[in-house]
Protein backbone atom coordinates (compact mmCIF):
# COMPACT_ATOMS: atom_id res chain seq x y z
CA UNK A 1 0.00 0.00 0.00
CA UNK A 2 2.79 2.40 0.99
CA UNK A 3 4.68 1.54 -2.19
CA UNK A 4 1.60 2.32 -4.30
CA UNK A 5 1.20 5.65 -2.52
CA UNK A 6 4.83 6.55 -3.22
CA UNK A 7 4.28 5.84 -6.89
CA UNK A 8 1.05 7.85 -7.01
CA UNK A 9 2.32 11.04 -5.37
CA UNK A 10 4.94 11.87 -8.02
CA UNK A 11 2.30 11.29 -10.69
CA UNK A 12 -0.04 13.76 -8.98
CA UNK A 13 2.80 16.25 -8.70
CA UNK A 14 3.44 15.93 -12.43
CA UNK A 15 -0.24 16.56 -13.18
CA UNK A 16 -0.23 19.70 -10.99
CA UNK A 17 2.98 20.87 -12.64
CA UNK A 18 1.52 20.39 -16.10
CA UNK A 19 -1.64 22.29 -15.11
CA UNK A 20 0.43 25.12 -13.68
CA UNK A 21 2.56 25.26 -16.82
CA UNK A 22 -0.52 25.45 -19.06
CA UNK A 23 -2.04 28.26 -16.99
CA UNK A 24 1.20 30.21 -17.12
CA UNK A 25 1.45 29.71 -20.87
CA UNK A 26 -2.08 31.03 -21.29
CA UNK A 27 -1.33 34.11 -19.20
CA UNK A 28 1.56 35.08 -21.44
CA UNK A 29 -0.10 34.12 -24.73
CA UNK A 30 -1.57 36.52 -27.26
CA UNK A 31 -5.36 36.78 -27.40
CA UNK A 32 -5.42 34.90 -30.67
CA UNK A 33 -3.46 32.02 -29.11
CA UNK A 34 -5.84 31.88 -26.17
CA UNK A 35 -8.78 31.69 -28.58
CA UNK A 36 -7.07 28.87 -30.47
CA UNK A 37 -6.56 26.98 -27.22
CA UNK A 38 -10.22 27.35 -26.31
CA UNK A 39 -11.39 26.23 -29.74
CA UNK A 40 -9.10 23.22 -29.37
CA UNK A 41 -11.02 22.23 -26.26
CA UNK A 42 -9.16 23.88 -23.38
CA UNK A 43 -11.83 25.46 -21.16
CA UNK A 44 -9.12 27.16 -19.09
CA UNK A 45 -8.48 29.41 -22.07
CA UNK A 46 -11.92 30.96 -21.73
CA UNK A 47 -11.26 31.66 -18.06
CA UNK A 48 -8.13 33.48 -19.17
CA UNK A 49 -10.15 35.67 -21.55
CA UNK A 50 -12.58 36.50 -18.75
CA UNK A 51 -9.73 37.43 -16.43
CA UNK A 52 -8.18 39.67 -19.09
CA UNK A 53 -11.30 41.59 -20.03
CA UNK A 54 -13.70 41.50 -17.09
CA UNK A 55 -12.48 44.63 -15.27
CA UNK A 56 -11.87 46.59 -18.46
CA UNK A 57 -15.34 45.85 -19.80
CA UNK A 58 -16.96 46.67 -16.47
CA UNK A 59 -15.28 50.08 -16.45
CA UNK A 60 -16.23 50.75 -20.06
CA UNK A 61 -19.88 49.78 -19.70
CA UNK A 62 -20.24 51.46 -16.31
CA UNK A 63 -18.90 54.74 -17.64
CA UNK A 64 -21.23 54.48 -20.60
CA UNK A 65 -24.49 53.71 -18.79
CA UNK A 66 -23.78 55.03 -15.27
CA UNK A 67 -25.23 52.03 -13.41
CA UNK A 68 -22.67 49.70 -11.87
CA UNK A 69 -25.05 46.88 -10.98
CA UNK A 70 -26.49 46.84 -14.50
CA UNK A 71 -22.97 47.08 -15.92
CA UNK A 72 -22.01 43.93 -14.03
CA UNK A 73 -25.01 42.14 -15.54
CA UNK A 74 -24.07 43.31 -19.03
CA UNK A 75 -20.47 42.14 -18.60
CA UNK A 76 -21.79 38.67 -17.83
CA UNK A 77 -23.94 38.86 -20.95
CA UNK A 78 -20.88 39.85 -22.99
CA UNK A 79 -19.03 36.72 -21.91
CA UNK A 80 -22.07 34.53 -22.52
CA UNK A 81 -22.18 35.79 -26.09
CA UNK A 82 -18.43 35.41 -26.52
CA UNK A 83 -18.62 31.82 -25.30
CA UNK A 84 -21.52 30.98 -27.60
CA UNK A 85 -20.12 32.60 -30.73
CA UNK A 86 -16.35 32.32 -30.39
CA UNK A 87 -16.32 29.50 -32.92
CA UNK A 88 -17.70 31.98 -35.49
CA UNK A 89 -15.22 34.74 -34.66
CA UNK A 90 -13.27 36.04 -37.64
CA UNK A 91 -9.76 35.26 -36.49
CA UNK A 92 -8.26 37.76 -38.90
CA UNK A 93 -9.67 40.45 -36.58
CA UNK A 94 -8.52 41.54 -33.14
CA UNK A 95 -10.20 39.75 -30.26
CA UNK A 96 -10.36 42.95 -28.19
CA UNK A 97 -12.19 44.83 -30.94
CA UNK A 98 -14.79 42.07 -31.25
CA UNK A 99 -15.34 41.87 -27.49
CA UNK A 100 -15.68 45.65 -27.17
CA UNK A 101 -18.12 45.68 -30.08
CA UNK A 102 -20.38 43.28 -28.20
CA UNK A 103 -20.07 45.38 -25.05
CA UNK A 104 -20.76 48.61 -26.93
CA UNK A 105 -23.88 47.19 -28.57
CA UNK A 106 -25.25 45.95 -25.23
CA UNK A 107 -24.57 49.32 -23.60
CA UNK A 108 -26.31 51.18 -26.43
CA UNK A 109 -29.30 48.87 -26.19
CA UNK A 110 -29.50 49.54 -22.47
CA UNK A 111 -29.52 53.29 -23.06
CA UNK A 112 -32.21 52.99 -25.70
CA UNK A 113 -34.38 51.07 -23.27
CA UNK A 114 -34.28 53.82 -20.69
CA UNK A 115 -36.82 56.55 -20.41
CA UNK A 116 -34.27 59.09 -19.19
CA UNK A 117 -30.80 60.11 -20.15
CA UNK A 118 -28.26 58.25 -17.99
CA UNK A 119 -25.66 59.96 -15.87
CA UNK A 120 -22.28 58.61 -16.88
CA UNK A 121 -19.71 58.67 -14.15
CA UNK A 122 -16.44 59.86 -15.59
CA UNK A 123 -13.53 59.58 -13.20
CA UNK A 124 -10.63 61.33 -14.91
CA UNK A 125 -9.89 64.74 -16.36
CA UNK A 126 -7.24 67.09 -17.64
CA UNK A 127 -7.38 70.39 -19.44
CA UNK A 128 -4.86 69.37 -22.12
CA UNK A 129 -6.35 67.49 -25.07
CA UNK A 130 -3.51 65.54 -26.71
CA UNK A 131 -4.74 63.90 -29.89
CA UNK A 132 -2.45 60.90 -29.85
CA UNK A 133 -2.43 60.24 -26.11
CA UNK A 134 -4.87 59.17 -23.45
CA UNK A 135 -5.08 62.58 -21.83
CA UNK A 136 -7.58 62.02 -19.06
CA UNK A 137 -5.83 61.67 -15.74
CA UNK A 138 -7.41 62.51 -12.45
CA UNK A 139 -5.67 62.24 -9.07
CA UNK A 140 -1.95 62.35 -8.41
CA UNK A 141 -1.01 60.89 -5.00
CA UNK A 142 1.75 63.50 -4.72
CA UNK A 143 -0.76 66.35 -4.75
CA UNK A 144 -1.39 68.33 -1.57
CA UNK A 145 -4.65 67.66 0.29
CA UNK A 146 -6.19 70.95 -0.83
CA UNK A 147 -5.38 70.10 -4.46
CA UNK A 148 -6.99 66.68 -4.08
CA UNK A 149 -10.07 68.24 -2.54
CA UNK A 150 -10.41 70.59 -5.49
CA UNK A 151 -9.96 67.77 -7.98
CA UNK A 152 -12.58 65.67 -6.25
CA UNK A 153 -14.92 68.62 -6.47
CA UNK A 154 -14.13 68.88 -10.17
CA UNK A 155 -14.91 65.20 -10.60
CA UNK A 156 -18.48 65.79 -9.47
CA UNK A 157 -18.79 68.46 -12.14
CA UNK A 158 -17.25 66.12 -14.69
CA UNK A 159 -19.86 63.48 -13.95
CA UNK A 160 -22.57 65.99 -14.76
CA UNK A 161 -20.79 67.27 -17.86
CA UNK A 162 -20.25 63.87 -19.46
CA UNK A 163 -23.85 62.98 -18.78
CA UNK A 164 -24.84 65.85 -21.06
CA UNK A 165 -22.94 64.52 -24.07
CA UNK A 166 -25.08 62.84 -26.74
CA UNK A 167 -24.84 59.05 -26.68
CA UNK A 168 -22.88 58.72 -29.95
CA UNK A 169 -20.39 61.39 -28.80
CA UNK A 170 -20.06 59.93 -25.32
CA UNK A 171 -19.37 56.47 -26.69
CA UNK A 172 -16.35 57.47 -28.80
CA UNK A 173 -15.19 59.78 -26.02
CA UNK A 174 -15.01 56.95 -23.48
CA UNK A 175 -13.47 54.50 -25.94
CA UNK A 176 -10.72 56.93 -26.88
CA UNK A 177 -9.97 58.79 -23.67
CA UNK A 178 -10.44 56.02 -21.12
CA UNK A 179 -9.94 52.81 -23.03
CA UNK A 180 -7.17 54.12 -25.27
CA UNK A 181 -8.63 52.57 -28.40
CA UNK A 182 -7.25 53.62 -31.77
CA UNK A 183 -9.47 55.45 -34.23
CA UNK A 184 -9.59 52.34 -36.38
CA UNK A 185 -10.75 50.17 -33.46
CA UNK A 186 -13.40 52.70 -32.47
CA UNK A 187 -14.67 52.79 -36.05
CA UNK A 188 -15.07 49.02 -36.05
CA UNK A 189 -16.62 48.87 -32.58
CA UNK A 190 -19.17 51.60 -33.32
CA UNK A 191 -19.80 50.55 -36.93
CA UNK A 192 -18.88 53.98 -38.29
CA UNK A 193 -16.24 55.21 -40.69
CA UNK A 194 -12.97 56.78 -39.59
CA UNK A 195 -13.99 60.29 -40.53
CA UNK A 196 -17.15 60.07 -38.46
CA UNK A 197 -15.20 58.81 -35.45
CA UNK A 198 -12.79 61.73 -35.60
CA UNK A 199 -15.61 64.21 -36.13
CA UNK A 200 -17.63 62.88 -33.21
CA UNK A 201 -14.60 62.78 -30.95
CA UNK A 202 -13.70 66.34 -31.82
CA UNK A 203 -17.24 67.53 -31.13
CA UNK A 204 -17.38 65.55 -27.89
CA UNK A 205 -14.12 67.11 -26.70
CA UNK A 206 -15.29 70.59 -27.62
CA UNK A 207 -18.67 70.11 -25.95
CA UNK A 208 -17.07 68.67 -22.86
CA UNK A 209 -14.60 71.56 -22.66
CA UNK A 210 -17.37 74.11 -23.03
CA UNK A 211 -19.41 72.54 -20.25
CA UNK A 212 -16.56 71.95 -17.83
CA UNK A 213 -14.56 75.08 -18.64
CA UNK A 214 -16.37 77.55 -16.35
CA UNK A 215 -15.95 75.18 -13.39
CA UNK A 216 -12.23 74.76 -14.01
CA UNK A 217 -11.71 78.48 -13.89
Amino acid sequence: MATAARKTLPALARVELVGSTVRERLRTAEDSEVVSAFLAGDERAFSELVERYQTRLLNFIYRTIGDREKAEDLVQEVFIRVYRHLHRFDRSKQVSTWVYTIASNLAKNELRNRSRNPLVLFQTITKNWQDEERPLQFEDPDNRPDDLFRKRDIREKVEEAVGQLPEHHRNVFVLRELEGKSYEEIAEITHTNLGTVKSRLNRARNSFAEIIGPWLG
